[in-house]
This record gives structure tokens, sequence and C-alpha cells, in this order.
């Protein structure tokens, strides 16, 4: 227990966004995929997920998904569900889902779910539940984490003082009744056992930072290898054994995380935002984009602007 205390006590936790939402017609999105973690409750209707036996989200429950992880999302009646790809979805969110910003009103509106979605990056470099490689999954009502999740919405829809420090605070609660659930409930037990300890191993620790810092620039191997002073012909067998991926795709990931960041925040061109984040080819810049998001980065940045409307 107390290596998850000194992991939760390193999680970097950043709001992103707070929405409750009016569901317009049923939909079923197809792969499904953010960078940000997302959390969704059922206030009234019907949400499912996964696609072999998908599961029924009951209304008071939450289904949290993972920040780089697809997933199969089924909004309102299943069965009269029209069947959508993540970037059909994202383009025309407008004709699904309704965003609803009174607060007197959380929780009230028919065929209705709020969602927050955050960022939790242990030592502020590592996405921690992307890190632990764990799928979306389903928590039962928790009238606890409901109502903090209802506080952040509704900080988020009025102008008071002090409301980005109650947002903080609130998403910092809702962060750490996660990790507890997901303790309490003993999930995910060999992921935790197996993704969790490289957080203990400080030449690790010090690529990730350096990654972060640097994702414009050269992150070779051979870098990478200097940084955590071991043999170039090691560095990549390293990061892997206690990763459980290949240095160069944790790279591109944060890349891609980083771009999305970007587009969502800045006016910069696709250009420029393709060379900040270490591409200097615009176009093979925009081919892996959309590999990895489904969408093209032009869309990307529309749906955002339509996310922060």
């Amino acid at each position: 227990m107390e290596d998850y205390n000194k992991i939760i006590e390193s999680l970097g936790v950043k709001f992103v966004r707070a929405r409750h939402i009016r569901i317009l017609q049923p939909i079923t999105i197809k792969n499904f995929y953010d960078v940000q973690n997302s959390l969704t409750i059922l206030y009234d209707g019907e949400v499912s997920f996964g696609t072999e036996e998908p599961q029924r989200v009951e209304m008071g429950d939450m289904l949290f998904i993972p920040g780089g992880k697809h997933a199969t999302v089924t909004y309102g009646n299943a069965a009269l569900a029209k069947t959508v790809s993540n970037e059909e979805f994202m383009t025309n969110r407008d004709n699904y889902f309704e965003a609803s910003y009174n607060p007197s009103m959380i929780g009230k509106v028919p065929n209705s779910f709020g969602l927050i979605s955050f960022e939790a990056k242990v030592f502020d470099t590592v996405n921690f539940f992307t890190s632990l490689d764990i799928p979306p999954f389903l928590i039962k009502r928790d009238d606890n984490m409901a109502a903090t999740i209802n506080q952040v919405l509704g900080e988020d829809m009025t102008d008071t003082p002090g409301k980005g420090r109650v947002i903080k605070i609130k998403t910092e609660e809702v962060v750490i009744e996660i990790i507890r659930y997901i303790l309490k409930n003993k999930l995910f037990v060999e992921q935790l056992v197996t993704n969790s300890t490289y957080f203990k191993d400080p030449r690790l620790i010090d690529i990730f930072a350096y990654i972060k810092d640097n994702l414009g620039g050269d992150l070779s191997n051979k870098v990478l290898a200097n940084v955590a002073n071991v043999s170039e012909d090691y560095v990549g067998q390293y990061f892997k054994m206690l990763t459980g991926i290949n240095p160069q795709d944790y790279i591109e990931y944060q890349r891609m995380e980083k771009a999305v960041d970007l587009l969502r925040t800045s006016k910069k061109s696709i250009r420029a935002i393709g060379a900040d984040v270490g591409y200097k080819d615009t176009a093979y810049f925009c081919r892996r984009f959309k590999m990895m998001f489904g969408i093209p980065a032009g869309k990307m940045r529309r749906r955002e602007s339509l996310m922060n409307v």
C-alpha cells in the first residue's frame, strides 16, 4: 500500500473539461479514442460499452476510459443505434449530443450523462492509467464520487471566484477515488503488479523527463542511452523490459499527445505543431496522426473547438 501512496503523491492531475450532455439520438461509436482519461456518469437513459458482450452502464454507474485506449461505446438504445466511426462522430457531434449549461439541471435531464476528462501523470511525465495498460471499466454506483463529479460540473458551468482551484481539488479527488476503487475491488491485479514497478527506477524516470522536455528534438536510442547511462544497444531492451513498449513507440505517443494539446490550446498551424513535436515532414506527421487517432489533425482541432463552445 505504501507504494501506491507514493504513486498517488507523485501524480500531477490536470482538469481538461467537464460536460453535461443530452443524447439526441442513439449512436454506437466504434474505436472511440482520446488522449485524456474520461469518466462518464449516467444520469438517465442507456449507455453500454464493449463489442463481444457489451456491458451496460446502469443509472448512477460510471464508465472510466483510460486515455489512449480504444473503446466501442453506445449511447442510447443499442437496438436503434447508428454505428459510426470515431471520425464521423467527431465531425457530426452536434447531431448526436447536446450540451447543457444549467447547473440546477445536472442529473435531471432525460437521456443524459455527465463527463469529465483529465490527465493524471506520474512525475508530470507518465500517463498513469495508460501506463497500467488497463481496459475501460465500469465503476458501480458510488454516491461520494458522483457528488464530486457533480461539483466539478457545477463549478465549470459558473463564473465564481476560486472555481479553478475548486475544480482542481475535486478532480484530484476523483482520480484518487478511481485508484481506490481499483485497489478495493482487486481489479487488474496482474497489470498493477507488472506495470507499476518501473515508477521506482530513477533512470527510467530520467528518460521520461528528458522525453517530455525534448519532444521536438533528437530522441534517438543513442540520446536516451546517454540520459540513462546505459549502452545504446541495451537501452531499447531496458525500456521495453520495464514498460512493455519500445521507446520509439512511447515517444510517438507522447508527441501525438502534445500535438493534441497544442491543437486544443493554440492557434498554431498544423505544420508548426508538427515541427514543435518533432516532425519535419508535415505530410508524414498528418499520416501518423490520423493513423493513431482515426481522424485528421484539422478535424481534431474542429472537434476541440466544438467541445469548448
